[in-house]
């Protein structure tokens, strides 16, 4: 057991020798164990070397090994999910030196990645696809004719998603050759039942066993049906009394476990007997997420995902202290506390996000009005209308991408009905390290393009309070979204105050040049105002827009620039554009966000940078525009 993270690379003999699963699969199989121990040494050295995801992957080590052990991979797709658990499955397929450069510009991405490695057989970063993409390959197999497995590997909570039981379903009625695993972490599903399950486990999962279930058929057909019947009940029960099997059984799966996911003695031999059966397979392993470093194992929450470790000061150093500035969505949580004091109707609710979304405090003080509905974003929306049709009125704390997944609920059951629902809207604009699978680039877009909503995006700490506020007691849908990380620094002031729906303020004056700022790159766009001596205008709010400053700025300037992390196409910018042409007036309109793809993973600073979002890019692409108008008024 290890309890502190390795500030130097540790000697690990073993694993140095394992450039591919293939180097892996000539060990002996009693060398498993000891490469499963450097294996997890090495990982506690690189996520402290780099930050990251953490407890998930510490908790799959002896499954990553056992699977690359016994499956042909890449021949072989295994699927993760969530993809947070593939550290472990990148050190072993050729990428453990580049471990260092994880989650870095132009380094290893923290979740699998197609074009990364030919072992990555899909992107993962939302939860609860394993089922459906492994199906997918599976039914691609068979209907090419090709001899391969398919593994999905669920876990860390995927499997409270209803997206999951939906493949499962589809599974059972395809009939197709695959293995789901259910890396149950005590993040999920069930109770462990014991030594008596593990060994009718291995019993279920062998060819033996298997060979007599199948030829039992085959006699029990030449026998009336009541005895066929009889046959398949005695299974079921027996099953019943030692494992949670029954549901998944009844699903079309033939279910094996729980079994200990961290004892490779029985891991391997059940993944290889696993391998030859036919049809839809379920293996249920019981691990610890955190597995083998005591601090994470105590604080599986704490230590989901951990930040890089900096080196103790020595030689009579003092510490660095650096100052601690609030976090969005610990701003967040502190005015639900507060609304909530005020508000006895108010009740919150978050799809599996209560830590990352400043909830803790919420849920322990008021208790009885929190519901987090696990990984179930579809749910999460609809269930806030059902509440919202009678009497309460629900705040729905969810992060931008995630809130991607119930966009159909979020227009059915909710804007049409225009039911009194707020919307914390978490991870808005780029997120940096944790990259595209999990940036917030597209809910400008995608909100304001629906009746009934109000879109607000507050520009530092003090207005993200006042706007949730004002959010609040909207009798109608209303989001507001804020970044991940902190702010600004601007003092919060306590008291709580409605602010007026639609409308922005002037910030700067200046001449020419007004740039209308959406959201928190308000203090660049006042950096870039500065060199230019433009006006800047922090508008606030999406939609409804502030018709009148913009007109107000179109009479008093040559050139208007909007500016927004979100993308560009059906923007913020959009919406001044579209507003401007509807009152058939021209006007040059410069819109600066999110480019037309998909942005990598790095920090976010220089992300900003490389998209020309920074003080410097800013003022380039300003000086850039100004300079075509007046080209194409000099030749014109």
């Amino acid at each position: 057991m290890f309890q502190e993270i390795p500030l130097t690379r540790p000697a690990t003999p073993l694993l140095d020798r394992i450039g591919s699963p293939a180097d892996l699969r000539r060990l002996d199989e009693a060398e498993l164990a000891t490469l499963a121990l450097q294996l997890r040494e090495f990982l506690l050295y690189t996520v402290g070397q780099t930050g990251g995801h953490f407890g998930a992957g510490l908790g799959v080590v002896e499954l990553t090994v056992a699977l690359h052990y016994i499956y042909n991979t890449p021949e072989d797709r295994l699927v993760w999910d969530v993809g947070h658990q593939c550290y472990p499955h990148k050190i072993l397929t050729g990428r453990r030196e580049r471990m260092s450069g994880m989650r870095k510009a132009k380094g290893l991405a923290g979740f699998p990645k197609r074009e990364e490695s030919p072992y990555d057989t899909f992107g993962v970063g939302h939860s609860s696809t394993s089922i459906s993409a492994a199906l997918g390959m599976a039914i691609a197999a068979r209907q090419q004719n090709i001899d391969r497995h398919t593994v999905a590997v669920i876990g860390d909570g995927a499997m409270t998603a209803g997206m999951a039981f939906e493949a499962i379903t589809h599974a059972t009625h395809t009939g197709a050759n695959m293995l789901v695993i259910l890396n149950d972490n005590q993040m999920s599903i069930s109770k462990s039942t014991g030594g008596l399950n593990t060994y009718f486990s291995r019993m279920w999962a062998s060819k033996t066993y298997n060979q007599i279930r199948s030829g039992g058929k085959s006699v029990l057909k030449k026998f009336p049906r009541s005895a066929t019947d009889l046959a398949a009940r005695l299974e079921e029960y027996m099953k019943g009394m030692v494992s949670p099997a029954t549901l998944f059984e009844e699903l079309g799966f033939n279910y094996i476990g729980p079994i200990d996911g961290h004892d490779l003695d029985v891991l391997v031999p059940t993944l290889r007997n696993l391998r030859e059966l036919p049809g839809p397979q379920m293996l249920h392993i019981r691990t610890r997420k955190g597995k083998g470093f005591g601090p994470a194992e105590e604080d599986p929450v704490g230590f989901h995902a951990i930040s890089k470790i900096e080196p103790k000061p020595g030689n009579g150093q003092a510490p660095i202290v650096k100052p601690t500035l609030a976090k969005y969505q610990d701003i967040f949580g502190r005015w639900l506390c507060d609304q909530a004091e005020q508000s006895p109707e108010l009740v919150a609710i978050t799809p599996a996000m209560c830590e990352g979304s400043g909830m803790l405090d919420f849920s322990e003080r008021f208790a009885d009005r929190f519901y987090d509905v696990a990984i179930a974003e579809q749910h999460a929306l609809t269930l806030a209308a059902g509440m919202a049709c009678d009497g309460l009125k629900p705040v729905v704390a969810i992060y931008s991408t995630f809130l991607q997944r119930a966009y159909d609920q979020l227009i059915h059951d909710i804007a049409l009905q225009n039911l009194d629902v707020t919307f914390g809207i978490d991870r808005a604009g780029l997120v940096g390290e944790d990259g595209p699978t999990h940036a917030g680039a597209f809910d400008l877009s995608f909100l304001r393009c629906i009746p009934n909503m109000i879109v607000m995006a507050p520009a530092d700490e003090n207005e993200t309070r006042q706007m949730l506020h004002t959010a609040y007691h909207y009798p109608g849908p209303a989001a507001v979204r804020y970044p991940r990380g902190t702010g600004p620094g601007v003092s919060i002031e306590q008291d709580m105050h409605l602010m007026e729906i639609g409308k922005g303020r002037i910030q700067r004056q200046g001449q020419k040049i007004a740039i209308l700022s959406f959201g928190t790159l308000l203090a660049s766009a006042l950096n870039a105002a500065e060199e230019l001596d433009a006006t800047v205008a922090d508008m606030r709010f999406v939609k409804p827009l502030d018709t009148d400053l913009i007109d107000a700025l179109a009479d008093d300037h040559d050139l208007l620039v909007t500016l927004e992390e979100n993308v560009i196409a059906g923007g913020a910018g959009s919406a001044v554009s579209e507003y401007l042409n509807q009152q058939n007036r021209w006007m040059p309109v410069l819109q600066l966000g999110l480019p037309d793809v998909f942005i990598d993973h790095g920090k976010h600073g220089q992300l900003l940078c490389d998209i020309g979002l920074d003080d410097v890019g800013i003022v380039a692409s300003i000086r850039q525009r100004v300079a075509q108008i007046l080209e194409f008024k000099n030749t014109h």
